[in-house]
C-alpha cells in the first residue's frame, strides 16, 4: 500500500558536528513541503537478499573498516561486473574525458534529446562502469533516455573534488553534444548519489545552466557520521556495519585535507536555492536513510520541489537488483517517469 505524505517524519536529531564541512545551508522564505512516498511490503527475494548480503557483504566491510589503509584490491569490484551486460538492444561505446573514461549507453527506444549523466557508487573508491552497466542500462530505457556513465577517480589515489571535477566534465561533454540541460538529468546511486547534488552544485557555481533534475538513489548526503550512527537504522542496515561508517568518514576527510586543502563540503550543507527538482529513492532500515530524508527536508527548506520515495526494508540500492526483485524493478520504473516528466517531450 502506498502513501503520500506532504512531510518527512523524524525523531530528533543529536547536534551536528561542522568539522567536515565549510558550507551553510539556506532557508528559503517559502519553503515546500516534501512529498514523500511511502511504498509498503517486502517480497521473498528481497528478503533473501537482505539475509545474503547481512552474512556476506556487511563482514567484508567490517573487516576493511578495521584496517581501510591495507592496499585492498577494489578495482576487482569492478571486473566481477563484466557478466552484468546491458539490456538486449543497448548500444554503448567509450568515450574519453579530460581526466577519466566513461561510457556512453543508448537504450533501445532512447529519445535523441534526452540525455542522463549518470555517478556510480561504491563509497568513492569501488564499483565503476561495469558493476552498474546493467543498472544504467535499464533506467535508461524506462527513461527513454541515452546515458553517460562516468568513471571518475576515486579514493584513496584521489581526493573527492577530482570525482566532482569529473563529473562536470561529462556535464560539460553532453551540453557540447547539443544536449541542452533543459533535457539532461543528473544521477546516481550511493556515493555517486553524493556526487550528483555535488556535481550540480559545482556546475551552477561555475556558471552551467541548470540541468532539469537530480536522481539520487540511496545516497550518501552528509559526510559527517553523527546522525546516521546515532540513528536506529545504524543496527538494522544489512549492509554496513558501523564501523565502516566511521573509517570512511575519516578516510575521505584525511585524502581531502592533505597538502592544506578545505575538507569536503556535503550537500545537506550547501546552497541548494538553485538546484533542479530532485528524486531521492532509500530503503527504510538503510543506514543512508537518515542522509536522504535531511537532504529532501534541506531541499524543501531551500524552496526546490523534492520527492521522496521510502521503500519498505530494502537494501542499499537495491534497485541494482531489479530482474531478481519485484521491488526492484518497480523502483527504476518510478525513475523512469520522474525522468521524463522533467524532460518533457517538446509539442512545438
Amino acid at each position: 500500500m502506498e502513501n503520500l505524505k506532504a512531510a518527512s517524519r523524524r525523531a530528533p536529531r543529536p547536534e551536528r558536528r561542522q568539522a567536515m564541512s565549510t558550507a551553510t545551508y539556506e532557508f528559503c522564505p517559502s519553503p515546500l513541503p516534501v512529498t514523500r512516498r511511502e511504498f509498503a511490503g517486502t517480497s521473498l527475494q528481497s528478503t533473501a537478499l537482505a539475509h545474503t548480503l547481512r552474512r556476506t557483504v556487511r563482514p567484508f566491510l567490517d573487516g576493511w573498516a578495521r584496517y581501510p589503509e591495507l592496499p585492498w584490491p577494489t578495482g576487482v569490484v569492478d571486473l566481477f561486473g563484466y557478466s552484468l551486460g546491458p539490456i538486449r538492444g543497448t548500444v554503448r561505446r567509450p568515450i574519453r574525458l579530460p581526466h577519466c573514461r566513461a561510457e556512453w549507453i543508448r537504450p533501445p527506444g532512447a529519445l535523441g534529446d534526452r540525455a542522463i549523466l549518470y555517478l556510480h557508487g561504491g563509497a568513492f573508491l569501488c564499483c565503476g562502469i561495469n558493476s552498474h552497466r546493467q543498472m544504467v542500462s535499464r533506467i535508461s530505457a524506462e527513461s527513454q533516455a541515452s546515458t553517460l556513465n562516468v568513471a571518475y577517480r576515486m579514493i584513496p589515489r584521489n581526493p573527492i573534488r577530482a570525482a566532482v571535477e569529473d563529473g562536470v566534465d561529462g556535464y560539460r561533454w553532453l551540453l557540447s553534444h547539443g544536449y541542452t540541460a533543459d533535457r539532461i538529468v543528473i544521477a546516481g546511486d550511493s556515493a555517486g548519489g553524493f556526487l550528483t547534488f555535488m556535481v550540480t552544485l559545482e556546475a551552477l557555481r561555475q556558471g552551467l545552466p541548470r540541468p532539469a533534475a537530480d536522481v539520487a538513489l540511496s545516497p550518501l548526503t552528509d559526510l559527517d557520521p553523527v546522525n546516521k550512527l546515532a540513528h536506529p537504522n545504524a543496527d538494522l542496515c544489512a549492509v554496513f556495519p558501523k564501523r565502516a561508517v566511521g573509517a570512511l568518514s575519516r578516510l575521505i576527510e584525511r585524502l581531502d585535507t592533505r597538502g592544506g586543502h578545505e575538507p569536503s563540503t556535503s550537500p545537506v550543507d550547501g546552497s541548494l536555492a538553485s538546484m533542479p527538482p530532485a528524486l531521492i529513492q532509500t530503503g527504510s532500515q538503510e543506514m543512508v536513510y537518515v542522509d536522504a530524508e535531511l537532504m529532501s527536508e534541506r531541499l524543501s527548506q531551500a524552496g526546490v520541489p523534492c520527492e521522496l520515495q521510502v521503500w519498505e526494508r530494502q537494501v542499499h540500492v537495491f534497485q541494482a537488483a531489479a530482474g531478481l526483485l519485484p521491488e526492484g524493478t518497480r523502483a527504476i520504473r518510478e525513475i523512469g517517469r520522474f525522468i521524463r516528466k522533467a524532460t518533457p517531450v517538446s509539442t512545438s
